[in-house]
């Protein structure tokens, strides 16, 4: 089940909020904590028992690392967690590929071949893991106490509006929440706006740029042409952001109509002029967790410029790692490696020079060719593609653009661009200065006004989306394989 979903939005939802307003403050840990087992069970089944099993396994040894804790028992027991949690990722995300590879050179060394069943990946396996590592790493560094209650500590785990795409929320971030949260009218009004702002995101700009990727990328190499291709990257990029932080955005909106106040995922990526600033804005809750609980313990900057340069290689490559079990995704993770180091020395000081305008448009080619290596299934397929954006492919292929474009794609096109910049601060920084050069008497009006506009605003997107989905408009979800 996906949020942009006919059965999530008019039946799964509006079930969950009814029955957690009548549940009472009591029940309601336990209600959405079997709407979240149900949610996940709906499409992966017999996973369910894998996430039951890291709830029960996290919620044992948190308490027993934190009895511990001050001991060299304390130190085996978090060890032993994490190799735990990590097995179970680096099994169903990550076994097929080393077989893979082991099989290659085994067969050749002329040794006897492996034989693995292919593996089905859990939907949000990264997720939740990476959510239970920080609690389980919390607790042993004294940052937050364990969770006594089976059901918040499940609830933290298993809670579907992050459950299958993030963001990663920290323990420390909502221990708190688990325990005592309020819900006001005000907050679950900033929810729904929310959601259907991030819902219209996926529908409306991330599906319609999926359609012409997927169709571009799907071409055989000889009907591929530069234009083409140069299309096919650019849509796809757009595809990348609105349908991840479109999620991001429903998640967060979720969160507050249940009185959860999730951390924001996205700032704005796409106006980013360099690697370093990219990956400050791009799925921070990410970024952040592989800071504190990889590059910092590996020693950060400590230790010498070679060791740091050392560190920040090896978060890259996990990163892309991370993002899929292939070497086009380790190779990716190692190109915004090698961008990312050389911005740190004396060369990456000539972009800086640059207009801002240019420094973006200079920023943002290069984050496409690396795109280029993300989105293809295999390494020749991704050297194919760089070859013919730059016009030596295939000579004979003559396909024009102007088959996937007309005024409604130009039109999503656009929007997508435009809302890829600051815009929504924008108008609200214009409205605070309006706001204070007006009369108090005024100043209500106005306020009002903007209310109404932004009501209307979320009513239109509600109505287009839901005639969207009602049509069954094709709806992928990139980060599913994530």
């Amino acid at each position: 089940m996906v949020f942009s979903s006919i059965t999530f939005l008019f039946y799964f939802l509006p079930g969950v909020l009814v029955l957690y307003w009548l549940a009472g403050k009591k029940w309601r840990n336990l209600l959405l904590l079997l709407a979240s087992l149900l949610f996940y069970a709906w499409g992966e089944g017999i996973y369910l028992l894998l996430m039951l099993f890291s709830i029960s396994m996290n919620y044992i040894l948190g308490r027993a690392i934190h009895a511990y804790r001050s001991t060299s028992l304390g130190w085996a027991l978090v060890t032993f967690a994490i190799l735990l949690n990590l097995g179970l990722l680096g099994y169903y995300k990550y076994g097929n590929f080393v077989t893979e590879n082991i099989n290659y050179l085994f067969e050749l060394l002329h040794l006897p071949l492996f034989n693995l069943e292919p593996i089905r990946l859990p939907i949000g396996i990264s997720f939740f893991t990476f959510q239970a590592l920080s609690y389980i790493i919390d607790v042993y560094r004294g940052k937050t106490e364990p969770q006594k209650n089976f059901i918040n500590l499940g609830l933290y785990i298993a809670l579907f509006p992050q459950l299958i795409a993030g963001p990663i929320v920290r323990y420390n971030d909502i221990a708190k929440q688990l325990v005592e949260r309020r819900v006001t009218a005000e907050g679950f009004a900033s929810g729904v706006q929310r959601f259907f702002f991030g819902l219209s995101k996926k529908v409306l700009i991330a599906n319609p740029m999926a359609i012409i990727a997927d169709q571009i990328f799907a071409l055989p190499v000889h009907e591929l042409s530069a234009p083409v291709a140069w299309l096919g990257i650019f849509c796809f990029t757009i595809q990348l952001y609105y349908d991840f932080s479109g999620y991001s955005d429903m998640a967060i909106g979720l969160g507050r109509m249940f009185g959860f106040h999730f951390l924001e995922n996205f700032n704005y990526p796409y106006i980013s002029r360099s690697f370093g600033e990219f990956w400050r804005r791009w799925h921070i809750s990410l970024g952040t967790w592989i800071r504190d609980y990889i590059y910092l313990p590996l020693g950060g900057s400590k230790f010498g410029e070679m060791r740091t340069q050392f560190n920040l290689f090896t978060i890259f490559f996990l990163c892309g790692l991370w993002h899929g079990a292939s070497w086009n995704m380790a190779i990716w993770g190692i190109y915004n490696a090698g961008f990312f180091l050389i911005e740190r020395t004396r060369f990456g000081a000539f972009p800086k020079k640059l207009w801002f305008p240019l420094q973006v448009i200079h920023f943002m080619l290069l984050f496409m060719f690396g795109m280029v290596i993300f989105c293809n299934a295999t390494l020749s397929d991704a050297m194919y593609y760089f070859i013919t954006m730059f016009g030596m492919g295939d000579a004979g292929s003559t396909q024009s653009v102007s088959i996937y474009l007309n005024s409604k794609v130009l039109f999503e096109i656009s929007v997508g661009v435009i809302l890829a910049m600051p815009v929504y601060p924008a108008l609200g920084e214009l409205r605070r200065k309006i706001s204070e050069r007006l009369s108090e008497t005024r100043q209500f009006a106005f306020s009002l006004s903007v209310q109404v506009t932004q009501l209307s605003v979320t009513l239109c997107l509600v109505y287009f989306t839901c005639i969207s989905l009602a049509s069954g408009v094709y709806n992928p979800f990139i980060y599913y394989r994530f």
